[in-house]
């Protein structure tokens, strides 16, 4: 991923977002209140999409009845799959739900980035079967989407074609249209700096997929359709936040309502995790 920064410097620059602070919500630093009668739990996934079943988890919070869910979409290759997030997302009282793209950390079928927010998509619907959200406590008109890097990327196309959701964020998004107009070598190094735990594929052929489709995959396309729902978007010091800049600019054209903040960090929040967590969820509460 350093590479992939670092390159993303030489093509797109930096830039950040406007900042604000947020009081430290409990769910930070206190867990709730047990229910022995509805407990709090976590229930293995497996997701149809496109023909196999991909690897996923809920962690559901205590209390009866159905809650709102959070879908956290992992960026390439996933090493950091923000569960301390997910974890906090619960102590606020929602499902926080995690899964894996195919061909990634363990999920069958061959890695591709086209699949990516198919696989979102094949999330969401899932969760929105009757007999899936009965079983997960899962209110399907309270569902919401967040993505890291690459991750971010993935939600900004999937949330776009889903105006029901009740709202995405992106974490230092990182658009892989953008790096789809690398140097081939420059791209081919990137991806063999991020190919753990990846099925089926080569740097070379990472390098190719996103050069053949680097006019899709560009997230300046989307805009239209993430203007219909509120967004969160995060920035961070690694040289990616001129991609979310530019599109905020373009959801705020037309008539979409965003939340910024920009956070003096690294790339994996690494020093900032607990004020992650806190914007995320303080988002979030406003969003109910």
């Amino acid at each position: 991923m350093r590479s992939f920064i670092s390159l993303i410097l030489v093509i797109a620059g930096f830039s950040s977002s406007a900042g604000f602070s947020q009081a430290v919500v409990p769910a930070i630093a206190t867990d709730p209140p047990a229910d022995k009668a509805h407990p709090a739990g976590m229930t293995v996934l497996h997701i149809p999409t496109h023909g196999v079943l991909i690897n996923g988890l809920v962690y559901s919070p205590s209390g009866a009845g159905t809650h709102p869910t959070l879908v956290i979409c992992h960026g390439l290759p996933g090493n950091e799959k923000n569960l301390d997030l997910a974890q906090a997302v619960r102590r606020a009282g929602w499902n926080a739900v995690t899964f894996n793209y195919r061909g990634t950390w363990g999920s069958p079928g061959p890695f591709r980035f086209a699949q990516n927010p198919q696989d979102a998509e094949a999330v969401l619907a899932y969760l929105r079967d009757p007999a899936n959200a009965t079983k997960l406590g899962v209110d399907p008109k309270r569902i919401a989407i967040a993505g890291h890097s690459m991750g971010g990327w993935v939600v900004a196309h999937a949330a776009s074609r889903d105006p029901a959701l009740m709202g995405a964020a992106l974490i230092s998004m990182a658009d892989m249209g953008l790096l789809g107009s690398a140097p081939h070598a420059q791209a081919v190094k990137v991806m063999a700096d991020d190919m753990e735990t990846l099925a089926d594929v080569t740097a070379e052929s990472m390098a190719d997929e996103v050069a053949a489709h680097a006019k899709e995959f560009v997230v300046a396309g989307t805009a239209a359709g993430l203007a219909k729902i509120p967004i969160l978007a995060i920035t961070s010091n690694d040289g990616l936040a001129s991609h979310t800049d530019s599109l905020v600019a373009a959801i705020k054209s037309k008539g979409g309502k965003v939340a910024t903040v920009h956070m003096d960090t690294d790339h994996g929040y690494s020093d900032h995790r607990i004020a992650l967590e806190n914007a995320v969820i303080a988002w979030l509460s406003g969003l109910n």
